[in-house]
């Protein structure tokens, strides 16, 4: 405990502490759901500007037309890239989402039975178990061979929805068409968690399908930031639009024909009656989803496509290039986007901080979430990981391998 600080000592104090603090000169090659993107100069120029800096709840349309505009123009960009009919104006994060996903499925089909693959990030798996657990979800986890799940070999008869992940928490990519042949077959409905840096180069899941879509919006304009705050994303079908958690931005005419924006829908407890309300959900994440917003359109489809294949080519020839290491080996074969399971002939756990000492973030390693893979860690490529940073993380490796 330190005693009280004058101000001066305080900024002093403070200023000790970052200094010791090397993570930012790490070279970031760490997944698992947040991301070492590039976030566009004009991302953090146009968000951080105070007219929304300072927004809460636009209550007031004719005081908050900029807001509503910004989040009309979200919704609508994640219905784009999704390829699904209307989304909502965010959640908190890719977790909650998907919670708020299945609750949807459960008010629509009025069963309790979950089927979910289990190469859905383990994180999203507790987030959907805590929620489930005040309505009485029965949660049934699919079995994974080779990084993947047999959607074929699935029976999701009396099932109120039947969730996937798309890239998987492995990288894999996973086959949508049978996953939602499978939901829709025994009347459930099909769910996507969906990489929203993917969609410029994987077919959009309402395509392929899905009758929800949801995703982690940190990605697209939101920095690391120690693990938040981040912003859920949230589409599904026009049929299920009175079910959407939350609130839906819409736009309309005022009295003399311009062009206005306003609140259409708003799901939420503090706004309809309580035993009516589809969730809980208390607020939203504007400021991060116009940050989303404003990056989607600085990227345009173009863009997306670029950022996609520069995520896919460097993962694969990271996965080439550590394959070559004596020792080492890539778990899974098969198509995969942005991060690879590297097979390690030590205990993965060791090598995660070995090799932060050698000025590389990797992980995590899996054998906290699959005991079976205790010699596997993930490894994330973003654009922002060039072939020379490959390099340096199969030396560095080659070494600490060498050396034990």
């Amino acid at each position: 405990v330190l005693p009280a600080l004058s101000e001066p000592e305080l900024l002093a104090h403070l200023a000790g502490l970052a200094a010791a603090d090397r993570a930012h000169e790490l070279v970031c090659f760490a997944g698992g759901g947040a991301y070492d993107h590039h976030v566009p100069a004009a991302v953090s120029a146009l968000a951080s500007r105070a007219e929304y800096a300072t927004s809460y709840t636009p209550y007031q349309p004719e005081l908050s037309q900029g807001v509503l505009q910004a989040l009309y123009e979200f919704q609508t960009l994640v219905c784009e890239i999704y390829g699904m009919e209307v989304a909502n104006a965010s959640l908190y994060d890719g977790a909650s989402a998907l919670a708020e996903a299945v609750n949807l499925s459960v008010r629509v089909t009025r069963r309790h039975r979950v089927l979910v693959g289990g190469t859905v990030h383990p994180h999203y798996l507790e987030v959907l178990s805590t929620y489930g657990s005040g309505i009485g979800l029965e949660i049934v986890q699919l079995p994974i061979a080779d990084g993947v799940v047999d959607w074929g070999a699935v029976d999701a008869a009396n099932a109120a929805a039947v969730v996937v992940q798309q890239p998987n928490f492995f990288g894999r990519l996973e086959d949508l068409h049978s996953v939602a042949a499978a939901a829709h077959d025994a009347g459930a409905l099909a769910i996507a968690v969906a990489d929203p840096t993917a969609m410029g180069v994987l077919a959009p899941p309402g395509e392929q399908g899905a009758d929800v879509v949801v995703g982690e919006g940190q990605a697209l304009g939101n920095p690391l930031s120690y693990g938040g705050p981040y912003v859920g994303l949230f589409a599904t079908r026009l049929e299920h639009v009175r079910q959407v958690p939350g609130r839906i931005a819409g736009a309309t005419t005022d009295r003399h024909g311009r062009r206005a924006y306003v609140l259409t829908l708003q799901a939420r407890e503090q706004h309809i009656r309580r035993a009516r309300a589809t969730s809980n959900v208390c607020t939203n994440q504007t400021l991060m989803a116009i940050a989303a917003a404003v990056h989607l359109s600085w990227l345009g489809p173009e863009g997306l496509a670029r950022l996609g294949e520069l995520c896919a080519t460097r993962t694969a020839a990271a996965a080439r290039r550590l394959a070559e290491i004596p020792g080492v080996e890539i778990a899974f074969d098969g198509p995969r986007f942005k991060e690879l399971v590297v097979r390690t002939p030590v205990p993965a756990d060791d090598l995660v901080g070995a090799l932060a000492r050698r000025g590389f973030l990797v992980g995590p390693a899996l054998g906290r979430y699959f005991p079976e893979l205790g010699d596997c860690l993930l490894v994330a490529v973003t654009e922002r990981r060039t072939v020379a940073d490959i390099e340096a993380l199969a030396e560095a490796l080659h070494k600490e391998l060498a050396e034990r």
